[in-house]
């Protein structure tokens, strides 16, 4: 990650559940000020697992919050997750990088389940190995029909896509500014959205294993509609605990939400055992949580409890420097979770 004085874009975070948008400017040396924010519920069904199904809301949502917070700048950052994202950490023989850029396609044609004809592909060296010869190098594929999606919508509200990032690096870069003192530990940070789950690996700035879950809040509050017969929104109010309703007992709440929580827990001691498997060196110390959906009831209670590890709710402005009058600190205290991706992508550079 670098600081500096080059103009960052404005980090957007496009969810099935909301728009998220962030700007930053530097502030003194090595720090950040924020200068807006602001974020916007989706119609159901605008986005769909990730793909955007409507493309007209989510241009009004990031229109809507540019008037409102009355942003300037035009250039966005935004990220993409899912299985159209494939990200693979590698080991290749040491070579100049000019040597790796001609050679990229041929090592990774193996990793990749797509023709790479129809992916976007980058890559970034992590560390070389002079003892066996070899470096590790972190490769990205996207498809490219999913990033002419996000870059259409952005152009549509009249905006520049000038960066297309992946989730989990973005929910990486906001992690190592807000919490340095963690450069020793290994943390999962799990950033569960509205129908995708990011669990990304890390130990201080390097990204040790990624995965994306087919799994989120919108399953919480799909198994509350059916399963108590109500409307979606007072199963979104009750997921949070926000409501009771009468001839609902809580207990029927409590198992519903347990069934998906239950789910989500089998997938991350499989992506754990996975990552164990082949990092036997490292043990997962503790848990960050983020995402809308760290506030369904019970969720971080029962986690804890499951995987037998610390878990904290992600802070997005842990070492964010802002104006309280322009922005309460409930309200950030409420978003700070929700936003951590978006906090991500405005701390790029262009």
């Amino acid at each position: 990650m670098f600081f500096g004085k080059p103009k960052r874009p404005v980090g957007c975070d496009i969810g099935s559940f909301s728009v998220k948008l962030v700007e930053l400017k530097p502030f003194k040396k090595d720090e950040y000020e924020l200068l807006h924010l602001g974020i916007k519920t989706l119609p159901p069904d605008t986005i769909v697992d990730g793909a955007i199904i409507d493309r007209i809301p989510v241009a009004n949502a990031i229109k809507s919050i540019y008037e409102e917070e009355k942003i300037k700048n035009n250039k966005i950052a935004t990220s993409i997750s899912g299985h159209s994202v494939i990200i693979k950490r590698i080991n290749v023989p040491a070579q100049r990088e000019e040597e790796l850029e001609e050679s990229i396609e041929w090592e990774v044609e193996q990793y990749i389940p797509f023709d790479l004809m129809e992916v976007n592909l980058d890559y970034q060296i992590v560390k070389t190995n002079p003892g066996d010869g070899t470096m590790d190098v972190i490769v990205v594929a996207v498809k490219k029909e999913k990033v002419e999606d996000q870059v259409s919508v952005i152009n549509l509200a009249g905006k520049e896509a000038a960066v297309i990032d992946v989730d989990a690096f973005a929910l990486h870069n906001a992690f190592i500014y807000n919490y340095p003192e963690s450069s020793t530990l290994v943390t999962a940070l799990l950033n569960v959205g509205a129908s995708i789950t990011n669990l990304v690996i890390v130990k201080g700035e390097d990204v040790l294993f990624t995965r994306d879950l087919s799994i989120g809040g919108n399953q919480y509050t799909s198994y509350l509609q059916k399963g108590l017969g109500i409307s979606y929104e007072d199963a979104e109010k009750l997921k949070k605990g926000e409501i009771t309703m009468d001839g609902i007992s809580q207990e029927d709440v409590k198992n519903i939400i347990m069934q998906v929580s239950e789910t989500l827990e089998l997938e991350i001691k499989k992506t754990f055992d996975f990552f164990k498997s082949s990092n036997v060196n490292d043990s997962i110390d503790r848990m960050v949580m983020s995402g809308g959906a760290v506030h369904t009831s019970g969720l971080i209670d029962f986690l804890t409890e499951r995987l037998r590890m610390p878990i904290e709710i992600f802070n997005s402005f842990k070492r964010i420097n802002y104006d309280p009058m322009k922005f309460p600190k409930e309200k950030l205290e409420d978003l700070s979770p929700k936003i951590a991706v978006a906090m991500g992508l405005a701390m790029r550079n262009l």
